[in-house]
């Protein structure tokens, strides 16, 4: 299917032209047929010679309701643009003009109406010029009258040739579907309404409205029930569980988890510098209009705050509509998550900066600004798919895990690493090394899942939940006599452990047992004993032994040891899983 849109003067005969044309009334509403003329967006259909369907959306042409014709032109890829014959250019055909050259349309049709009223070649040169100066350019013009069917034939033919040039959709990419209706049916529920300009939908998909998931029930497209959808087509979804009131025009479905909705985005004006825009103006995109606030940043470069967010993304294109003035300007969005501007002169800086973009997400761009940013980050933000990790970002850009990260990033992390390691190694030389989360925090890494990286680059040992230089383990000094005292006391006596004076005598202090214990020289049970490292498995081995289960009385009594030790020691088998508890005064051995 195909979905274009009309333009053009109020009463210039752009809903007969439609109805001649389908067959189908696109005036849906009663008021409309009262005072003859579109309020609201009308739908109608047809088949072309060609076998293609083709939708029209009929936007009003009336100067009250230009808020509802730039919410049937924002999601169509295709403009016919319609100027009577007895009339000829009108004020309302140059602002629909002026918003299809804002949103940048550049695909279109010229019909001049009414050919049995007047002579159709001065509407049609004066028309044709005009659409020449704007983004349709030149474009292929038919003279018709709805009446008598004169020039129809010609019309649908044109038709035809129009839309087999428009680009191919995106078809495989997330959903994007601006809705531009939303009612109640019985027995049914809510339904949607909406030109689906890409992505694909189908029944049992759950979809992201206003940031909850909503099911999709059923489809119908042309009025004809559907199993999916896909671009561009007209789509009509039944939502599961969502009330009416919860959906209005504006709001888009979305894919879950897939875009990420802003209130800020920094955009190129085109056509007017941005200081010259009102402080005050309504952003339109697909079928939303939302207020706004505009913040000059240099040029043609400008910020805009918007009352709600919307989810948004650099190419987008959008109208920015003075209320007052009914002025309307196009604007290209080029970066839809912006960086604060906190310092003197960064807005000016920032206009530098955005004067080199083009609109189209660039991977480089977006970690270079940030250092890194998940790979879900930068789907939102447009940039995935292969051109995410084009060759020509691998000397600016590497992909750790879920992340893409600056080359220039990694190597400031890894330099700060390194330089806290050595300091800590050459301050501290019972405890040389650092934890990783303590690490992370000196270097500024964003994720723990990226210290395995940036130790490598750095040169250091990641290992334990511990960062350190190769080769460097902790230095006891004077303590290491005394440790090796200790030690061979223990191979003798393995449950019989050393007092706190004794340890203290022997140099053994808090900080120079907990690097010994780093060292895998000893355990430390609570802060009162201490033991080798293999005491836990020798006691397992005089535990097995014992009938089970057995008491603490009997498990003391068979390592010949104290309560002090007995206690601490049973708790840490416990801990490991090697012994359990019966009962308040029995345990057993777990085989």
């Amino acid at each position: 299917m195909h979905v274009i849109a009309t333009a053009g003067h109020v009463d210039h005969g752009k809903s007969t032209l439609v109805r001649a044309l389908t067959g189908i009334e696109p005036d849906r509403w009663d008021e409309e047929h009262r005072r003859g003329l579109t309020i609201d967006l009308g739908y109608a259909w047809t088949e072309l010679d060609t076998g293609e369907q083709l939708a029209f959306v009929d936007v009003p042409g009336h100067e009250r309701f230009i808020g509802n014709m730039l919410a049937g032109l924002g999601p169509v890829p295709a403009v016919m643009f319609v100027v009577a014959a007895d009339e000829g250019w009108r004020q309302q055909s140059a602002e629909h003009l002026a918003a299809v050259d804002a949103l940048g349309v550049r695909h279109g049709l010229l019909v001049v109406t009414r050919a049995d009223r007047a002579d159709p070649g001065p509407a049609l040169a004066e028309s044709a010029e005009r659409l020449r100066r704007s983004s349709l350019g030149d474009v292929a013009a038919v003279a018709v009258s709805a009446r008598t069917g004169q020039g129809m034939d010609d019309l649908r033919a044109a038709l035809g040739r129009l839309v087999s040039g428009l680009p191919a959709p995106r078809t495989g990419g997330r959903l994007r579907l601006w809705v531009d209706r939303s009612f109640s049916i019985k027995g049914s529920g809510t339904v949607v309404t909406g030109t689906l300009a890409e992505g694909r939908l189908s029944e049992g998909d759950a979809v992201e409205l206003r940031g909850r998931s909503v099911g999709v029930r059923r489809l119908q497209s042309l009025e004809r029930g559907v199993p999916s959808a896909a671009a561009v087509c007209r789509v009509a979804v039944n939502l599961r569980g969502l009330a009416v009131d919860d959906v209005t025009r504006g709001d888009a479905l979305l894919t879950p988890g897939a875009w990420l909705p802003t209130e800020m985005v920094d955009v190129r004006v085109h056509g007017r510098a941005a200081d010259e825009l009102p402080a005050e103006l309504m952003v339109h995109i697909g079928t939303a209009a939302v207020g706004a606030r505009t913040r000059p940043l240099g040029g043609n470069h400008a910020r805009l705050t918007l009352r709600r967010r919307l989810p948004l993304v650099a190419g987008d294109r959008l109208i920015l509509r003075d209320p007052g003035s009914r002025a309307m300007h196009g604007a290209l969005v080029l970066d839809a998550d912006p960086p604060a501007l906190r310092r003197r002169g960064a807005a000016g800086h920032r206009a530098a900066e955005l004067a080199t973009s083009t609109g189209v997400p660039d991977l480089a761009v977006e970690v270079g600004r940030r250092g890194a940013m998940c790979v879900s980050q930068a789907e939102q933000l447009g940039v995935f798919g292969p051109a995410a990790e084009d060759e020509r970002h691998t000397a600016t850009v590497t992909r750790i895990g879920d992340w893409y990260v600056s080359m220039d990033a990694l190597g400031g992390w890894a330099k700060r690493l390194r330089a806290a390691v050595e300091e800590a190694a050459r301050h501290r030389p019972l405890e040389p090394t650092l934890s990783v989360e303590g690490a992370r925090a000196i270097a500024a890494v964003p994720d723990r899942a990226l210290m395995p990286a940036v130790a490598q680059a750095a040169g250091v040992v990641l290992a334990d939940g511990r960062v350190g230089l190769p080769g460097r383990s902790a230095d006891l000094g004077g303590a290491e006599t005394g440790l090796r005292v200790v030690e061979q006391r223990l191979r003798s006596s393995p449950f019989v452990a050393p007092e706190r004076p004794e340890l203290l005598e022997a140099g053994l202090g808090p900080r120079e047992l907990a690097a010994a214990e780093r060292l895998g020289r000893v355990l430390r049970l609570g802060d009162e004993v201490v033991l080798l490292p293999e005491a836990p498995a020798l006691a397992m081995r005089e535990l097995a032994r014992l009938p089970q289960p057995f008491t603490l009385s009997e498990a003391r009594q068979a390592l010949a040891t104290t309560r002090r030790v007995a206690v601490p020691l049973l708790e840490h088998l416990d801990r490991r899983g090697w012994t359990r508890r019966v009962d308040s005064a029995h345990r057993e051995v777990v085989r």
